[in-house]
């Protein structure tokens, strides 16, 4: 496993980078999901307006208006914060590469860096503001296109994202989060898809709404890119060993899968981040990832790595021939709902027993979504076929 960047570039190059060692393995790949959600996202919103079924809209700006207070301030706390960090990452360096997350989380840092920080954006901020004033500024009419909204969707989906997938995570492990519900809540692991995908589709869908997409439209658009973030992000399950793993399998590998490595088939996980009691020590090793699984188990992150990037292709191929609003993520929803079912059949997971039927939260929020997508289908074309309307 590669628990930072640092042992995977090892790994692939021989090179010992070692500032690598302050990116998480697992954090790099979320990066890699959003840039895949956003480019899928541009797409689609290009595609959408090109058709007419979404439009640009207007917008009054002030051209060549001083910097205002409020900005300047903005800038100066940003930069602050960025350097109140970084300082003190490149003056304590084993610290912070010993525990990453408790070290940036912290309210520790370097004030000096700070305080420069602060100073340098406030600064940069002044200075090409300054190249733009005008004698008498001007108020003027743009037309914004819907793609240009993305910087502003992602944001605030990755906002409302984690903290839903953080939420979803303490309901899901109740028991480790009255445990210790600090570090459950501001710790970048322990996150639950389906929260995530709530939350954060919520945000979105309240945006685009407020700048005239329709919910189902905008419900399309980002089918695909979900489908292809929620792969991508796996890759980063699968390689940091986050927990995020299937149950023990003792089966040998069967003759059909014969072609494939061991690992695909059964893994233990070694050098993993999840640092869990039941793992063992490997022998020999030295330093603090040095524990692999007592039991090798399914790797299902991979195996829904390589589920999710095919849909991911069947969608994106198949994304010009549905025109009902609405269709299009309900066929988004089939697919992530049938293939997080059956994914759960071999995972680690909370059980819930109600009447005497065993289920997880994954499980139940599977069915929900398979029937869901089914009703969005069927509307869908309903209403299309009697109403022909393309913005929904």
């Amino acid at each position: 496993m590669f628990p930072n960047l640092y042992f995977l570039v090892e790994y692939l190059t021989g090179a010992h980078v070692e500032f690598l060692k302050i990116v998480q393995t697992f954090g790099f790949f979320v990066a890699i999901a959003f840039m895949g959600a956003y480019w899928a996202f541009t797409q689609e919103f290009k595609r959408k307006e090109a058709l007419g079924y979404i439009k640009s809209f207007k917008k009054t700006v002030t051209v060549g208006a001083k910097i205002t207070t409020f900005k300047l301030a903005s800038n100066a706390i940003f930069g602050f914060i960025i350097f109140y960090k970084i300082f003190d990452v490149a003056l304590n360096f084993s610290a912070a590469v010993n525990d990453p997350q408790a070290f940036l989380l912290s309210t520790r840092g370097n004030l000096i860096g700070g305080i420069l920080g602060a100073a340098g954006f406030a600064y940069w901020a002044y200075y090409e503001n300054k190249k733009q004033v005008l004698p008498a500024p001007e108020k003027r009419t743009i037309d914004v296109h819907p793609y240009e909204l993305m910087g502003s969707i992602l944001l605030w989906a990755a906002i409302f994202g984690f903290a839903g997938a953080k939420l979803f995570n303490a309901l899901e492990n109740w028991d480790a989060f009255m445990k210790d519900p600090v570090g459950m809540l501001i710790g970048f692991s322990g996150l639950t898809f389906y929260g995530g995908l709530i939350c954060g589709g919520a945000a979105v869908l309240y945006i685009a709404n407020k700048h005239g997409v329709k919910p189902f439209t905008m419900l399309d658009i980002g089918a695909a890119g979900m489908m292809l973030s929620y792969g991508l992000g796996r890759i980063g399950c699968q390689m940091a060993g986050d927990g995020d793993w299937g149950i023990p399998n003792l089966k040998p590998k069967p003759s059909w899968f014969s072609w494939a490595p061991d690992w695909m088939w059964s893994f233990k996980y070694p050098h993993n981040v999840d640092q869990s009691d039941y793992d063992n020590h490997i022998p020999g090793c030295v330093g603090k990832y040095c524990n692999e699984l007592r039991l090798p188990v399914y790797p299902t992150p991979f195996y829904e790595t390589v589920v999710c990037l095919i849909l991911f292709f069947i969608l994106w191929k198949m994304r010009h021939r549905v025109k009902a609003p609405g269709v299009f993520f309900g066929i988004y929803m089939i697919m992530a709902g049938v293939e997080r079912f059956f994914v759960e059949l071999i995972r680690v997971n909370t059980k819930y027993v109600v009447a005497g039927v065993s289920f997880t939260q994954a499980e139940m929020i599977s069915v929900i979504m398979v029937v869901g997508g089914s009703l969005l289908i069927y509307f869908g074309n309903k209403r299309f076929a009697k109403t022909g309307a393309v913005n929904a």
